[in-house]
């Protein structure tokens, strides 16, 4: 804890520099950054809708391959699924705006030679959010069907909803995407000198109690081997993530500068 307490004092000191932002401008720049987001959004939700229908056999697909029906109870139902997919599908699209509103909202707190970090950030933070949710779906969706159905269900009359299975789906592409995206967490941390890898490395024990305990929330299925396999990419994530750290960390940007002169 001292030590991470030394690196965030450590990257604060080292921006003392930067030109403040007061208050109220503050405010109104994130007032900005928020009401672009919104229509981006917006419109992105109106491009899903206009596709709902194909967004709907996307998030169906598992339930095809294994020749499950899906059943609803109240009539607003396939409705709700409709805008839950469409609101989602539509996030995505606005996704990449929506980041670079973020970043423009952080940039004053940047040096310049840091700003051009904005692509490589953005495709990496939808990149591997997209790989989350496509590892859910392609893998994950379909095996956690396949044993809570078909397995543990076995002699059961199973009565699918489309409420139920809906949230279900949510849960497991939206938290995979959200969990892909560690290594874009350790770059800001590292890029504002508040970890660097060596913290990340005498620390991994800590990690890996972390990555599991979040493996054994979002893994919908209970034995240790599926929450294992949830962990694995995470754990490669995480690696990524000190990788990342190493190059991106003040102190050795710094060093390298001082060698060149």
């Amino acid at each position: 804890m001292a030590d991470l307490i030394d690196s965030v004092r450590t990257g604060i000191s080292d921006r003392v520099e930067l030109p403040g932002m007061s208050l109220m401008e503050h405010l109104d720049e994130l007032r900005k950054r928020l009401i672009r987001s919104v229509i981006a959004l917006i419109v992105g939700f109106g491009i899903a809708y206009y596709f709902h229908v194909q967004l709907f056999e996307i998030v169906k697909r598992p339930l095809d391959n294994l020749g499950i029906a899906l059943n609803f109870t109240h009539p607003t139902d396939i409705l709700n699924l409709y805008l839950k997919t469409a609101f989602v599908g539509g996030t995505i699209i606005a996704s990449p705006f929506i980041l670079y509103q973020l970043w423009l909202f952080i940039s004053p707190g940047m040096y310049s030679h840091e700003k051009r970090y904005v692509f490589p950030f953005m495709a990496a933070t939808v990149g591997l959010f997209l790989s989350g949710a496509y590892f859910g779906l392609r893998w994950v969706l379909p095996g956690a069907i396949k044993v809570l159905v078909l397995d543990f269900g076995k002699g059961f009359n199973h009565i699918l909803t489309v409420d139920d299975y809906t949230g279900f789906f949510m849960a497991v592409i939206l938290g995979l995407g959200i969990c892909f995206e560690l290594p874009i967490l350790i770059f800001f941390l590292s890029l504002f000198g508040i970890v660097d890898a060596k913290f990340l490395l005498k620390h991994y024990r800590y990690a890996i109690l972390i990555v599991f305990l979040i493996s054994a929330i979002i893994c919908p299925l209970p034995d240790p081997i599926s929450m294992c396999v949830f962990a694995s990419p995470m754990l490669a994530l995480y690696l990524i993530g000190v990788l990342v750290a190493y190059f991106v960390h003040p102190s050795r940007r710094n060093a390298k500068k001082a060698k060149a002169a």
